[in-house]
């Protein structure tokens, strides 16, 4: 199993590991706390190192691994055993599984589990380890449908268990400096935000088909390759490349395309400076949607009520290319990203956000950005996003995008995929009881039926 490349392209990989890698300094300077200090069953003393096993090790579930690699790599388990190889020699020590619910049952020293599988495993993976009492860092989004986000953020309220979900960005200096400008009151009060990424197109070339119809070839399944495992909970089908490794996202039964991938991360900053939860409404526009998969580009609008002092805002999400109208505040000589970004619209003025995860923020003219005296750092800064969770595995601190803040973003961001797929339709939502009160037809879309042998 991956969750997805290693990286979704050498400019992500860069910030990622210059935001997050750095971290590892700061967490190992945490206290020497014994074990019966902390309390609580379970809990490992930051003198100690965790026994953590990975679940989905090729491309990113690597990259998340060597992340963590300062602890005790006990356990690797993937379907694919061509993919996981490399990862399977650089811990010849850990125990290798194909089927993460054996290898769960049967290593009952683990302390933690990395899940990075594709999407449709997610939620499997990550609920097993939380009933099971393990710390969980689960990659994005955190689950495929809206209904597994909010039944895995409830289980790990429930079980007091540490939790991350992998959109590194929330350890940025730049998402930290969204929240305090806007808090400043930087640009007024904000009532509109647009939202972008260029994916499922990187620089004009396909990451991952979308907008496609299902292979009618059969090819046989490679030696390597469980393909039965590999499909987990999802509707049975023959294998084909067109799935694996890295070209499930777009398709339905297994991703949510861009909005799901860049989306997550896209969005994060915008949740976490406007304190937004779930939306009241949401409608869109897109290209042809297909029964298999989701179209090649689409335009997302979401409305959210007034919330803790913050007027109501609409956010605009755009992918596949698609783009906001450029904002006049905006310097002529300079470029709006079609890769990644942020526009920021507040009734005294705008912040332009350049990049994935709200990594560059400034305020707009540039004439704005260099009169704006900037307010005090109040947000604490992360020690690496990796190394945020390993230390609220062993001492119960926080994270930045913990399953509480994970649940409800990824909710949202699927909801908008379930909007699509109902042809863009306006859906209202009911988060309370997690229904689509006008469209009964919407709510299949909201989970689906496991085959047999797998539970949530």
């Amino acid at each position: 199993m991956e969750e997805r490349e290693a990286n979704t392209g050498k400019r992500q990989e860069a910030i990622s590991r210059r935001a997050l890698i750095g971290g590892s300094a700061a967490a190992a300077a945490i206290s020497i706390v014994p074990r019966d200090v902390l309390g609580g069953p379970g809990r490992t003393a930051p003198s100690e190192k965790l026994n953590i096993a990975g679940i989905g090790v090729g491309g990113q579930g690597a990259w998340d691994l060597e992340n963590v690699s300062s602890e005790n790599i006990l356990a690797l388990c993937d379907v694919d055993q061509a993919r996981a190889a490399d990862t399977f020699k650089r811990y010849p020590k850990a125990k290798r599984y194909r089927d993460f619910r054996v290898m769960l049952e049967k290593e009952r020293q683990i302390d933690a589990v990395v899940v990075a599988t594709p999407d449709h495993v997610h939620a499997l993976a990550t609920m097993t380890a939380i009933k099971m009492g393990k710390h969980v860092y689960c990659e994005k989004p955190l689950t495929r449908t809206v209904y597994e986000a909010r039944a895995i953020a409830k289980a790990a309220r429930q079980a007091g268990v540490a939790t991350q979900m992998g959109n590194q960005g929330m350890a940025f200096e730049g998402n930290r400096l969204i929240n305090e400008w806007l808090w400043d009151g930087a640009i007024g009060d904000v009532r509109e935000v647009h939202a972008w990424s260029d994916r499922p197109t990187h620089n004009g070339q396909l990451f991952w088909a979308q907008g496609v119809d299902r292979p009618k070839e059969t090819p046989p399944v490679p030696s390597t390759l469980d393909w039965d495992l590999w499909l987990g909970p999802a509707p049975y089908r023959p294998y084909h490349p067109a799935y694996v490794p890295f070209a499930w996202r777009g398709w339905w039964d297994f991703g949510s395309g861009g909005l799901g991938d860049m989306g997550i991360h896209n969005l994060a900053p915008v949740f976490s400076a406007l304190k937004l939860g779930a939306p009241t409404s949401v409608h869109a526009s897109s290209t042809l949607v297909k029964e298999e998969t989701l179209p090649l580009a689409s335009v997302v609008h979401y409305q959210f009520a007034a919330r803790e002092g913050m007027p109501p805002v609409k956010l605009h999400w755009y992918d596949g290319g698609m783009l906001p109208a450029r904002p006049d505040e905006l310097e002529g000589d300079r470029d709006m990203s079609r890769e990644d970004g942020l526009i920021f619209v507040g009734d005294k003025g705008k912040m332009y956000v350049e990049g994935w995860g709200g990594n560059s923020p400034r305020l707009i003219p540039e004439e704005r950005m260099k009169a704006y005296n900037r307010p005090a750092k109040t947000l604490p800064r992360s020690i690496g996003h990796h190394a945020e969770w390993i230390r609220a595995c062993k001492t119960g601190s926080s994270t930045r995008s913990c399953f509480d803040f994970a649940g409800p973003l990824t909710e949202a961001v699927l909801l908008g995929t379930v909007c699509v797929r109902m042809g863009g339709r306006r859906l209202i939502w009911d988060s309370e009881n997690l229904k689509v009160t006008n469209l009964p037809d919407a709510n299949k879309y909201l989970h689906y039926e496991y085959r047999t042998g797998w539970a949530l």
